[in-house]
Formats: structure tokens, sequence, C-alpha cells
């Protein structure tokens, strides 16, 4: 399927959001993916991401995770400058800020004559956390987390009693968390907390633990798993064709 790109500035509750929009050039419907990405904002690797999911007939947003903290445009390298300062950012701007993110891209995805009712979210490392904090919304249907970092450790930024992993009985959306067993961000014993979390709580969700490291979907450096990665794409497809009908 051939595909169209679109970049938006959508008005959020602290400010301007750029936000890169895919979808399938032809007419119709099609369900939402906001698609969060890692530290870096939306390098190559992630731009590729969200074009592969648009090819199978949805609409994705990518948005600047961290709008109010750099000017719009901004990509961060992958090396060790882009690493500290995405850090930073990671630990400056609080949860409350992102759901007002999601909010607002939920309102933009339903104000597009293109666009469907139906709305997911999917994302990888602090997008995987993203995608799992944007489940609280009840506009989202399905999340597709990717090696979710800081859920665990609640180490970002919020109200007290507001993280994601305390917030976690509040989520209706079906879940599906991967993580590589090789990943040092995410322990084992992290990933029990996790797992055990949404057992406690009855979610509706799908648990998958790979032999890879941390990053393995990003196809630029030594981590990238091509196989897994493909692997994963394919079952995102499938999870959001049923969830975002």
């Amino acid at each position: 399927m051939i595909i169209t790109q679109e970049v938006h500035d959508i008005s959020t509750a602290t400010g301007p959001m750029r936000t890169y929009l895919y979808r399938p050039d032809c007419e119709g419907q099609f369900a939402t993916i906001i698609f969060y990405s890692e530290i870096f904002q939306q390098t190559a690797p992630i731009a590729r991401a969200a074009a592969i999911l648009a090819g199978h007939g949805f609409v994705v947003l990518v948005p600047e995770v961290f709008h109010e903290l750099n000017p719009i445009g901004t990509v961060l390298e992958y090396d060790d400058v882009g690493k500290d300062k995405g850090n930073a950012d990671k630990f400056t701007k609080p949860l409350e800020q992102h759901d007002s993110d999601t909010e607002a891209l939920v309102d933009f995805a339903r104000s597009m004559s293109f666009c469907s009712s139906n709305i997911g979210s999917m994302g990888v490392c602090i997008g995987g956390h993203l995608a799992y904090r944007a489940a609280l919304n009840p506009d989202i249907q399905g999340a597709f987390c990717l090696y979710p970092t800081d859920i665990h450790s609640n180490t970002l930024p919020c109200v007290k009693g507001n993280d994601s992993l305390t917030r976690t009985g509040d989520i209706a959306a079906e879940l599906v968390l991967v993580f590589g067993k090789q990943d040092p961000h995410v322990s084992s014993e992290g990933r029990k907390v996790i797992y055990d979390k949404l057992e406690a709580t009855e979610r509706k969700f799908n648990w998958l633990e790979v032999n890879a490291q941390h990053a393995f979907m990003r196809d630029e450096g030594d981590r990238y798993d091509p196989a897994l990665a493909l692997q994963m794409y394919l079952q995102a497809v499938a999870f959001f064709q049923r969830t975002l009908k």
C-alpha cells in the first residue's frame, strides 16, 4: 500500500507539538495508531517504523514527545550527547503532560476525515511506557508496548500515586508487552513487578519475552535483530487489525 506523509503542529495544554502523520494514499477511513518514539524523537528508524505500519492500512501519528523542552523539529543523535539530552528530558517532563498530549492527539485524530473513531497506541523504549500510559485514556482501544522503560521503577516525574504502575488497574484497553531478556534497562525482577501488577489487577494483556537486547527494533546500531523486528511488526499489525475494528 502506497502511503503519504504530512506534518502538523498540534495545540496541546503545554504548547504546540510537532506531529508527523503517515497514512494510506487512498480514499477511506482508517484506524489511528499513536506511535511514541524513543527519547531521541523522530529519527530515521522511527520514521521507517511508522511508514511500515501505515502501509498496512493505518493512520500513524508520531508526536515529538518532548516538544516543551526542545525547538520544534528537534531530532537527537544516537550518541552520548543525544542520549544525555534525551534522558534529561525524560526525567524533566511529568507524566501528566504526556497525558494531555495524548488527549490532544486523540482529539486531532477524531477531527480528521480520513481517521475512523478507532485509536491505539504503540511505542519503543520510553515510547513503550507512553503507549502503556496512553491506555489510561478511555479512547485508546489497544496498546502495543515494546521494551517499555521506567514502569517498574517509577522513575518518571508525576504526582504521587499517579505513576503508570500504580494506575495499571485503570487501563481498560488490551495490552501487549514485549521485553528483551538481555535488556539491562528492565531486569527480570522489573519485568516480574509489571507482570504481577497486571495479573493482580486482572488486566487483559499479552506478554512476550524474547532473546534480544534493548532497542532490538531499531534498524541502526549493533543491537538490531531484523528477524525479531519483522515478527513484532507482523504481530502489531495483527493486534491492531483485531482491536481497532
